[in-house]
This record gives structure tokens, sequence and C-alpha cells, in this order.
């Protein structure tokens, strides 16, 4: 049997990043052999992130929409057409059984070629809000990969399949195992404590979620057998690891938190933005969660995001503009209200889509083994 070839694009952030890789590593453990080439956009983060996981990428020079006028707005149409024309010559260079897509500004012009060129195509929106690329493409692909209920609202019903978003299952497993195990040492250790919460605002941090925590020093310091664990990014590292919150003996600062699964074995309460990823990982721990949806992202889909987590019940919702004054009090309201955590707790286990990589990777293969157009 020859070896399949696949295409695989995904990128702009670590959201659209992620999972295209997990979908790579799956397609890679069930077909073994498998040749792969990504695609992503020149000078975006998936040309480090991709190499570094073992995979060949090469670049588009496409960027995404401006919403205002400028220049970069003018020059778009002139890389779209310099993309469609370079992505043509990537796939009849290649040959791909199957482009796949996870979304990001390189997975419009890649898909779209493949599939006027009548290579199967799958895209993989993990947002209750679909991302403007993936909504371009989805009309002319053969399968979308989804979430969330709801999304005929963006992509043809006909090609829709409900698979959850890929986690690493594998990592998360493990936290289960933990429980309440010491920590192992390390600089960012956190200290004996009674309750434990984790804040996180990604790789490069959220200033709001720093700032809530540089203001509230107080509070924090008035319920001392709360431990925080505050990993606030490596862009406000140094700009807030000398607060007065920072040197309480209950709180933990760090840029990064390289041992996340210890990291969520301690935590009684989950903070974080709304990213797909994040709300697929705190339903498969089924972790109490605040979630404060990032207003800057396109189409605000971290707020639809995670409206369809508050109602079911599975998480509390903060607005960013209200993060100062609310977020330390509704912690202590939640440790306070036992019957709130375990509700909580509950539903979000309950909203989990476990398997959701292998699911994936099962709807590229079928595809591949009957290539016949939805559509056609």
């Amino acid at each position: 049997m020859a070896p399949l070839r696949v295409i695989v694009s995904g990128g702009g952030t670590g959201g659209h990043i992620y999972p295209a890789i997990a979908i790579a590593d799956e397609l890679k453990r069930l077909r073994p052999g498998t040749e792969f080439l990504f695609v992503g956009a020149t000078g975006k983060m998936e040309m480090e992130k991709v190499p570094m996981a073992g995979y060949k990428i090469v670049g588009l020079p496409i960027r995404g929409l401006e919403r205002k006028l400028s220049l970069a707005i003018l020059s778009f149409p002139f890389m779209l057409i310099a993309s469609l024309w370079k992505s043509r010559g990537i796939i009849k260079g290649f040959r791909p059984d199957v482009v796949v897509g996870t979304g990001g500004y390189a997975g419009g012009p890649i898909l779209y070629v493949a599939a006027k060129m009548g290579v199967p195509t799958l895209i993989q929106e993990p947002n209750a809000f679909a991302g403007l690329a993936n909504k371009w493409v989805g009309k002319y692909v053969d399968k979308v990969c989804v979430a969330f209920s709801g999304m005929d609202k963006f992509f043809p019903e006909r090609a829709l399949v409900v698979t959850g978003n890929p986690v690493r299952e594998d990592m998360l497993k493990r936290v289960f195992s933990i429980g309440d195990l010491p920590q192992g040492n390390s600089g960012s250790q956190i200290k004996n404590q009674e309750s434990s919460v984790l804040l996180m605002g990604g790789s490069g941090g959220a200033r709001s979620l720093n700032e809530a925590m540089r203001d509230n020093t107080k509070a924090i310091q008035a319920r001392p057998q709360v431990q925080w664990r505050w990993q606030c990014g490596k862009n406000y590292y140094d700009a807030f690891k000398d607060c007065a919150t920072a040197q309480l003996d209950n709180v933990t600062i760090s840029a990064f938190i390289d041992d996340m699964k210890q990291a969520y074995a301690d935590a009684d309460i989950v903070i974080g933005r709304a990213g797909s990823t994040t709300i697929a990982e705190i339903q498969f721990l089924g972790k109490p969660t605040i979630l404060v949806p990032s207003p800057w992202v396109a189409e605000d889909h971290q707020t639809k995001n995670a409206e369809a987590l508050e109602v079911e019940g599975a998480a509390l919702i903060i607005a960013d503009k209200n993060i100062k004054e609310q977020l330390v009090q509704t912690v202590f309201s939640m440790f306070d209200d036992a019957q709130t955590m375990t509700v909580l707790s509950h539903n979000a286990k309950k909203m989990a889509q476990t398997g959701a990589v292998t699911r994936i990777a099962n709807e590229v293969l079928n595809l591949i083994s009957s290539p016949a157009k939805a559509s056609a």
C-alpha cells in the first residue's frame, strides 16, 4: 500500500496550530508511513512551531484582512492571488490524497485550490463562531468537523459532523493519577495549600487578568488559605513579577507553567480566556472554571465559546471590562459555595468530547477511501 500524502494547514494562534499537529500525529499513528506537508502563513508562529513538532512546512504570502482602510488592506488582493497561485504549485508538486485545515490565514487559499482541483478536503472549526478563513472555504470542502451545535449557520449541513476539539488527552489523563501528590522540586512550586486557583492568560499573557491580580493585593492577602498560581505570560512577567501581589506568600507568579499536569491537578478553580483549547481541556477535566473572553479576537468568538458553556451551567463568565472588580470576589464566592463548584464540575464534564482527534482522523481517512465529492 502506497503511503498517504497529507497537506495540513493551521496557524496564526496556538488554537489553530496545536490541533493541526494533533491531527497529523493521530493520522501518523493510524497510518504509519504517511507523508505530511504543512502550509502556513509566512512570518506567523506556525513557521516556528510546526518544525519543532517534526513536520516540514512551507509558507504562503497571506495575512488577515484588516478591518480598516490601510496599505495592508489595499495589498490583500495581491497577496491572495499570489497565495492561490503558490497553492496550486504546492498541490501539483506534493500530490496530496487529502488536504486538512484547522483555521488561520493560509487555510483559505490551499483548501480552496485543493477543492477546485478535486482533492478531498476537510476543515476542523474549533470555535462556536466560525473564523473568517473557514467560513469562506467551508462551502467548497467535503467535510467540516465542529465542536459546537448550531454550526449550520456557517457551513453546509451536508458537510457537518460533530467531533469535538482535539486535546492533549494523554497529558490530561495523567492529571487524574496525580491527585494530591506533592509537587516536584521546581522554582514555581506551589506551597502547601488548602485551596488552589490556577490563573492563566496564555503564553503571551492577558493584561486585564494580570492587572486584576495586581490591583487586588489586600483581598488576596486576606484569605491566605487560598493559593494562587499566576501564569502572567512572557509579555508581562517583567512588568508584574515585582508587584505587591506577586510577593504574597499565597501567590506564585511565573511567565510559563512547564508542568501543566501538576498545575491542573492542584487547581480547584481555573481562570482563563475562552479559547477553544482551554475550554476543551477544562471540560475533559471537569474543573470549575471562570472564563474571561478576550474582547480583542475576531468576531468576538471567545464570548460565543464561553456562552456555550454558560448556558449549560458549565462555567461562569466575567466580562473583561469587569475583571478588576469582580474576579477575586467571584473566586471566593465559589469557594464558599460547594454546591456551585460541584454543579460546574459536573456540567463541564458532561460536555467533554473525548476521542475527538481520533474521530477527526477517521473522517480524514474516510474521505481518502471514498473521495467522491459530497457536493457533486
